[in-house]
């Protein structure tokens, strides 16, 4: 069961965002085993078979959504509609919101998450979801059913852990979805749940290639002073999370671009002292011969220019990182989470950012983000 691993970490008296990304493989490995028991109780009564799906979610939650996106359309042939809950309450046609809306809040207390939730409920009747890592807290209270993600509560505020199984638990959800309307059968279930186990099993070697890696850099990137990521596809959740982490902990200009919109403007802002992170993942042979001419070409501004690579090609020099190949690019966010949470723990380090030392503790409750002032350590 999954609480044994968190039974440990209570007695922690200083958790890490470390700590907590050292836990993946073995919390997420226990996610497949258990698999479709929390999903079959958080699916009872739900209307699976509708053409589209409402997802309303922000932050590293809405990244989340953006990473298992494309997985969960494939395997489902449901579409997903992903929206920012505050603007969608606000600015949106709630009467044309599907019947069936999906909350995703990893703390369970976002407050424009639930306000959005409550907000169609007035409009119209709907069947609603929560997906959370703490059953019981206010978004479970406003919606009919909820999915545990399994992971307990993350005490660092600087997520990490409850996205990739926030990640996973969206995948399997879109599986066991394709399962029940009969859209795969089940030797196609049990094939893609044993291709999960395959990428979740390399976590742990993901998270040490990338280690060595941020080492082997470690003055470059200690030295960076604006930092840009670039992905296409599913990649695209993962490099807006590569934005939000590294702004939230390393605490320099960030951006996460996708690969097309980068080379419509934002390629103008290059300059010699830029940092540029690369994620090539397997894809059409335009959009990766695309992607190898961008790499190039960004070569001849800045020395700065950085590769993760999930295709399996070895890496020709110390500004590469070469992983496991994943071949079905809709569950390479799996690996490319953990890429982005060790190098955002490590640039923290080589920047001197302690963590540990919390700031803003009022945020919450000046603004009212989230229901309760958030208590981390």
């Amino acid at each position: 069961m999954i609480s044994h691993y968190f039974k440990g970490a209570n007695q922690m008296n200083n958790p890490t965002m470390l700590t907590y990304i050292n836990k993946e493989q073995d919390v997420l490995t226990d996610i497949l085993e258990q698999y479709p028991q929390n999903l079959d109780i958080a699916l009872k009564g739900m209307p699976v078979d509708q053409r589209e799906w409402l997802i309303l979610a922000t932050g590293s939650s809405i990244n989340a959504a953006m990473s298992a996106k494309y997985y969960v359309q494939n395997i489902t042939g449901i579409k997903l509609n992903i929206e920012e809950p505050y603007n969608y309450s606000h600015y949106e046609q709630l009467a044309t919101a599907s019947e069936f809306v999906i909350g995703v809040s990893q703390s369970g207390q976002s407050t424009s998450t639930i306000e959005a939730i409550e907000a169609i409920e007035k409009i119209k009747s709907i069947h609603s979801m929560a997906i959370t890592s703490i059953p019981g807290t206010e978004i479970t209270q406003h919606c009919d059913t909820t999915l545990d993600i399994l992971t307990g509560r993350e005490r660092v505020g600087y997520v990490s852990l409850g996205f990739s199984a926030t990640v996973l638990n969206l995948m399997l959800l879109g599986l066991r979805v394709a399962r029940i309307i009969g859209k795969i059968t089940t030797d196609k279930e049990q094939i893609e749940l044993r291709e999960f186990k395959k990428i979740v099993n390399q976590i742990n070697a993901t998270i040490a290639q990338t280690t060595e890696f941020a080492e082997a850099n470690a003055i470059d990137l200690g030295a960076a002073s604006q930092f840009s990521g670039i992905a296409f596809g599913p990649m695209v959740g993962i490099i807006n999370e590569l934005e939000t982490k590294f702004t939230e902990t390393v605490r320099i200009p960030t951006h996460g671009y996708e690969l097309e919109a980068y080379m419509h403007g934002p390629y103008l802002a290059v300059n010699p002292e830029h940092r540029i992170l690369f994620f090539k993942t397997a894809g059409a042979s335009d959009v990766v011969t695309k992607m190898s001419e961008l790499y190039k070409y960004e070569q001849k501004y800045t020395e700065h220019v950085f590769l993760a690579d999930f295709t399996g090609t070895k890496a020709s020099n110390q500004n590469n990182l070469s992983l496991q190949k994943v071949t079905d690019i809709n569950k390479t966010p799996l690996l490319g989470a953990p890429v982005v949470q060790v190098l955002a723990w490590y640039l923290t380090k080589y920047h001197q950012i302690d963590l540990s030392h919390l700031i803003f503790n009022d945020f919450s409750e000046a603004v009212h983000n989230k229901t309760q002032v958030q208590d981390y350590v």
